[in-house]
């Protein structure tokens, strides 16, 4: 380099070094310093605490305000370029506590003197709409996420914004739309969650957009076709979370500039083979839709595509394999839960190098993944970071995981799994997060090497399987920061490890449904400070039910049912407080519920049932009023349930079984939430009372077996929703009210939430892609990461036997149980039009007059049993139309005439079913229903002084027969002494009357 070059080099660098010294010397403007205390005034408040804003405006003695926080200035000019007031207004311990959270409004004239302002973060901050106006020429970038604001800002003048964020407000509307028309250079608009339901048709005038998200709104409908086609220059369009429907729109197929296509969870269908002609795209998201067909292969086309995400559709099939080897820039695959078929051989990805993440999980179990033949050519050149191969029939490990040492993510479930768990899964991984081994056939123990520890795993589930022996001492050491441990259903032998109790970041353990017995360890329930959820359910553990030193203050759930624990309430419950579900039933509790059960003013689920829990009620039970489930059945309870018990919550109450007196609890009334109500098995008394027809939800209604009495009231129809009705032995009197057959029981029912179909979810696996990213996987975040759902059992009588309804099977079951009361009257013809009820049982009662013909069009019916009652005429011809009735019974009744042809059903039914009718014929019957044709019955006629006679010599003949009998009896004690002596005997000693013997 010459000597010229030199010097001007050196010149320039003392220029801008001199530049720096002068302008470091003058420090920000002063017009702009004294904006920004303004500003700093203008979001602080009263009672915020002093550390919120301990560096905003930095050193304040210092003119310099370049060198505050949340500015940033240009290095030359030292004009404020960047504000980043994003989450400035609420300190973290304010929102927290949700105190002080109030919508304000900001004066946007103070930011008038930042002439040179071009970035500007308002986000977080609980905003809401101002009246004035937003303007600078310079502004670039704008972020207003976060905020409350319900119209779009008035813009002023904004010839540079290319970025304006407006995600997470209250926009529902575009009555100031024009506003965000004026911005003719914008680049990138956001509108996400805001409840949108369409987008603007005027939209199209931004002709410079490049992004446009509407992802997470309520968009319906058509899109403005005419004005999206404007947008030439668009490469992202997210319209993602939103309630799209019908075909694909095709006018996206002439958008060649798009390069991300992100439409996830809509109900868009038909083919997408359109797609094929979008050569520029990146990424391909159509998860979460209803789209069909086979996934077409001129995918391959899109030879840029680094996401692909086809997940959660209703594509068949067979997945083409020449698809992948032609995309070899891709990084992110997910081809989960479709209807694919056939085979797919794990060796056509073997060639995409780029390929981070690779997810299929089949739907319908038709799917089969081979992941070693064809042979794999060469050792796959990727690197995986995330790999699901979920429900695919895989019948062995996949070898080629050997040579992943990068992964974070790993989920074999739901397969064919046989063997022990290979030692390298873990010892190779060293990074693995994520390990699902869940629902496979692993036996054999679970082989840890004390020396390794797997600091990286945080999730570890391996429930499901056979493994068997005891968990390993060094449990603890080895996975030091697990937060989430499934071991639940396997074979699992001895005590729990007190390693555990070494894993301090621990939030759930599953070790249910095994062979574990001993105490709960001490060190577990004092090191897990953050344990949240604790289910050891299904075991043969004994003492009490938690240490007495038990620490865990943050335990949500606890489930211990099913063990043989025993002793009273254990005061270790009472440092959770925050408890919202405890399930301690079927095991060998005693004494009562103690008065400090109050203090879990938290709990949603309590299920106590079959123990032996005994007593009344504590008045502190009145303090739990976000109860939804609660379960004492099958325990010793007395008393009454008290008048102070807030039920508003409830949405499930069993308390069966115990001893329970007096009427049916008024507080029920105010229990408009309920579904299932159970007092059976108590002793109740009283009738039912009028205020019942305010239980609108009520679904499950049982008060068998109480002293219940009075006649069924009408209200009781009002309860539309009913499926299960259950009033039998009690002491119901009066008639069967006809408007029964107003209630649907069951007609056109749907599958919704009000049973839960499963015991308990855990987070679906979820994790973040931009193929700018490392493909990290997501770490979990809050408290709903592991909820549980209670799941609903009701007993009932049907087909002669007591039933376990529970899950979906409660969706399809009804019945009416009437049986063992003292009803009277017919039954009502209006009965016959329960077209859905599967079992009706009136038996034991008073009831009169013929069996209802209507009862043919009972048409799912299952059991019917009318028996023990007073029925009379024949039984309806037309019940042979039954065609599901499995159980049927009219014994003992006044019935006659012959039995129905034995066709369909009626052709399995035996005689016990019609017994007790004498005047019933036919088969199964021995008693045929024909007479001879030569002789026929003969009728005598009897005159009254025949019937006079005929009664005259009965009495004279009865009388005979007396004497003669009574002179035999005495005759034969006189002569036979024995027998003398023990008819003495027993006078004197059982009788107690002293008998005269003589000499």
């Amino acid at each position: 380099m010459d000597s010229i070059s030199l010097w001007f080099i050196w010149a320039l660098l003392a220029s801008l070094t001199l530049n720096f010294e002068i302008y470091g010397s003058l420090g920000c403007m002063e017009e702009e310093r004294n904006a920004l205390l303004e500003l700093k005034e203008a979001f602080n408040y009263p009672n915020r605490s002093a550390s919120a804003f301990s560096s905003w405006g930095g050193e304040e003695n210092s003119d310099n305000c370049c060198m505050w926080d949340h500015v940033k200035c240009d290095f030359i000019t030292k004009r404020v370029i960047q504000l980043s007031l994003n989450s400035t207004k609420y300190d973290d311990e304010t929102i927290a506590n949700n105190r002080f959270l109030q919508g304000w409004r900001l004066n946007f004239s103070l930011f008038l003197p930042f002439q040179q302002l071009q970035n500007l973060s308002l986000a977080d901050n609980y905003l809401l709409d101002s009246e004035s106006v937003l303007s600078s020429s310079k502004l670039q970038n704008l972020d207003l996420s976060g905020n409350w604001l319900d119209q779009f800002p008035f813009f002023g003048t904004f010839n540079s914004l290319k970025f304006l964020n407006l995600a997470n407000n209250y926009i529902y509307n575009f009555s100031n739309f024009q506003e965000v028309m004026k911005l003719r250079a914008l680049e990138t608009l956001i509108m996400d969650n805001n409840g949108i339901d369409h987008i603007p048709p005027s939209i199209g005038v931004i002709t410079s957009l490049k992004v446009l998200s509407f992802n997470n709104n309520r968009l319906n409908g058509s899109f403005p076709e005419e004005e999206l086609i404007k947008m030439r220059a668009l490469e992202t369009l997210d319209i993602g979370s939103n309630e799209i429907a019908g075909r694909f729109p095709p006018f996206i197929w002439a958008m060649n500039s798009l390069k991300s296509l992100l439409f996830s969870g809509n109900r868009l269908n038909d083919s997408i083979r359109g797609l094929c002609r979008l050569r520029n795209l990146e990424q391909l998201d159509l998860s979460w839709n209803n789209f069909s067909g086979v996934i077409p292969s001129c995918l391959g086309n899109l030879t840029s595509l680094k996401l692909l995400d086809l997940s959660s559709n209703n594509f068949v099939g067979t997945i083409p394999s020449s698809l992948f080897p032609k995309l070899k820039s891709l990084e992110f695959v997910s081809l989960s839960d479709n209807s694919f078929e056939g085979s797919f051989s794990l060796s056509s990805i073997s060639s995409n190098s780029k390929l981070r993440v690779f997810k299929l999980r089949s739907h319908n179990n038709k799917l089969q993944v081979d992941t070693e033949n064809p042979p794999w050519t060469a050792s796959p050149v990727f690197q995986l970071k995330q790999l699901m191969l979920s429900n695919c029939k895989l019948n062995a490990m996949p070898r080629f995981l050997v040579g992943q040492y990068d992964l974070r993510f790993l989920d074999l479930s739901h397969n064919y799994l046989v063997g022990k768990i290979p030692t390298w899964v873990l010892t190779n991984n060293t990074n693995l997060q994520v390990l699902s081994l869940r629902n496979n056939s692993f036996t054999g123990p679970l082989i840890l090497h004390p020396d390794r520890k797997i600091v990286e795993m945080y999730w570890l589930d391996i429930s499901m399987n056979h493994i068997n022996g005891e968990l390993p001492s060094v449990f603890g050491s080895v996975f030091p920061n697990l937060l989430i441990l499934n071991m639940s259903v396997n074979a699992l032998q001895g005590r729990i490890p007190s390693s555990l109790g070494d894993m301090k970041r621990l939030r759930v353990v599953d070790l249910s449904s095994n062979n574990l017995y001993g105490e709960i360890p001490e060190h577990l329930v004092v090191g897990c400070e953050l344990l949240y959820f604790l289910k050891l359910s299904n075991n043969t553990l004994q003492g009490p039910l938690l240490p007495p030193k038990s620490n865990l203050t943050g335990l949500f759930y606890l489930y211990l049912d099913n063990n043989e624990f025993s002793g009273e309430l254990s005061t270790g419950l009472l440092n959770s407080t925050h408890l919202k579900g405890l399930d301690i039933s079927n095991n060998l509790v005693s004494g009562e519920v103690p008065n400090w059960f109050g203090r879990f003013l938290e709990l949603e689920s309590l299920i106590l049932s079959r123990n032996s829990i005994g007593g009344r009620l504590p008045e502190s039970f009145c303090r739990l009023q976000q109860l939804s489930v609660l379960d004492l059945s099958w325990n010793n309870f007395n008393g009454i349930i008290p008048s102070c018990v807030d039920l508003s919550s409830m949405n499930y109450l069993h308390l069966q079984g115990n001893k329970f007196t007096g009427l049916i609890p008024h507080i029920l009334n105010t229990s408009s939430s309920l579904i299932t109500l159970d007092l059976s098995n108590n002793r109740l008394s009283g009738e039912i009372p009028d205020w019942i027809s305010s239980l609108s939800r009520l679904r499950v209604l049982l008060l068998k077996g109480n002293n219940l009495e009075s006649s069924i009231p009408s209200q009781i129809c009002y309860l539309k929703n009913i499926d299960i009705l259950d009033l039998s032995f009690n002491s119901f009197s009066g008639s069967i009210p006809p408007c029964l057959y107003e209630i649907p029981f069951g007609r056109e029912r749907q599958i919704d939430d009000t049973f839960p179909t499963s015991e308990y979810t855990t987070l679906r696996y979820s994790s973040t892609y931009s193929y700018k990213s490392n493909l990290d996987v997501d770490r979990f975040s809050g408290d709903d990461f592991y909820t549980f759902d209670v799941r609903e059992v009701i007993a009932f009588m049907s087909k002669s036997r007591y039933e376990s309804y529970q899950g979906n099977v409660l969706y399809l079951m009804s019945g009416i149980d009437l049986s063992q009361n003292k009803l009277v009257g017919t039954i009502p013809n209006e009965l016959g039009h329960l077209t859905s009820i599967h079992t009706l049982n009136v038996s034991h009662n008073h009831l009169t007059g013929s069996i209802p013909t209507t009862f043919s069009s009972l048409s799912q019916v299952e059991s019917l049993d009318l028996s023990f009652n007073n029925l009379s005429g024949e039984i309806p011809p037309e019940l042979i139309q039954l065609n599901f009735l499995s159980v049927f019974s009219v014994a003992y009744n006044n019935l006659t005439g012959s039995l129905p042809d034995r066709k369909a059903q009626f052709g399995t039914f035996q005689k016990s079913s019609y017994e007790g009718n004498p005047l019933l014929c036919g088969p199964p019957l021995e008693k045929s229903c024909t007479r001879s044709r030569n002789f026929p019955p003969v009728s005598i006629p009897w005159s009254s002084a025949d019937k006079d006679s005929l009664r005259e010599a009965f009495l004279w003949s009865f009388m005979v027969f007396y004497v003669t009998a009574f002179s035999g009896v005495i005759f034969f004690l006189y002569c036979c002494a024995y027998y003398r002596d023990k008819l003495f005997y027993v006078i004197e000693e059982k009788i107690g009357i002293p008998v005269f013997r003589g000499s």
